[in-house]
């Protein structure tokens, strides 16, 4: 069966700039491969660069078995960060207009900004590290497309992974001066912590994350650039953002982020 994987980008688009929950591509297409979910991700990602978007970065997502528990899925899925979804932050917090989503969550994000380009294949952990300029602390605004925010591993990808929004922090350090391993995350939402982790949780390491993700991105004859930011994925689960709500994610060596839903 032939995918129309322009008509789906639209579809999915089309979810994005009408905030409306949309029914998961899978319901029309049982069978959706992966490598279709991609090239409708990338379909997507050239009809919104057509408008004048441009790249920052790229993400994995699912890289922790919270997550993959929470979305029952079993693998990371990747995707890209549009220079328009990354938050400017006002008197150190970040904004985020609630009117602009669907069913918004936050979660915290492990980032690294990039100091040379990288692409697989064989990229290793040790030559993600030596590609970083910086790690840094963030929160990613995630917000699926799909009803009741339910949906089968290839609708995520098509959905560009539920990106949404970004805020990054100001701290950040060299990506071989701190154990990426052992690196601790608070999430507190109003105050109370709901989740905690390390960057362990994140397929062993964090640096794992990029390696794979390059590799990834080779294999599509792509590559991660310097100066892009790439979020590693989330370790905690989820949580809804309702306007007056304050999330903040607390980094050991990395400061913290916050965010207020308006």
């Amino acid at each position: 069966m032939s995918i129309d994987h322009a008509h789906w980008a639209e579809y999915l688009a089309a979810g994005v700039d009408e905030r409306r929950e949309l029914a998961a591509i899978t319901k029309t297409i049982e069978d959706l491969s992966i490598d279709d979910a991609y090239a409708i991700q990338a379909a997507l990602l050239e009809l919104q660069l057509g408008r004048g978007d441009t790249l920052a970065g790229a993400k994995l997502g699912l890289t922790s078995a919270a997550k993959q528990e929470q979305m029952g899925v079993s693998e990371p899925v990747y995707g890209w960060v549009r220079s328009s979804t990354v938050l400017e932050p006002d008197d150190g917090v970040n904004p985020v207009a609630l009117s602009d989503f669907i069913h918004p969550r936050i979660e915290p994000e492990i980032v690294f900004r990039l100091a040379e380009d990288l692409a697989g294949p064989g990229v290793t952990a040790g030559d993600a590290l030596d590609a970083t300029a910086e790690v840094i602390g963030g929160i990613e605004v995630i917000d699926s497309r799909y009803e009741a925010f339910s949906f089968t591993l290839p609708d995520v990808v098509a959905d560009n992974t539920s990106a949404a929004a970004v805020a990054i922090g100001t701290d950040g350090v060299g990506p071989r001066e701190v154990d990426l391993t052992t690196l601790g995350c608070v999430l507190e939402v109003d105050g109370e912590i709901t989740g905690t982790a390390t960057g362990a949780a994140l397929l062993g390491s964090p640096a794992e994350c990029l390696a794979m993700l390059a590799n990834h991105v080779g294999k599509h004859g792509q590559k991660l650039e310097a100066g892009w930011i790439i979020m590693a994925g989330a370790a905690t689960d989820a949580k809804p953002l309702a306007v007056g709500t304050t999330a903040a994610a607390r980094y050991s060596s990395l400061g913290s982020v916050r965010v207020v839903g308006v």
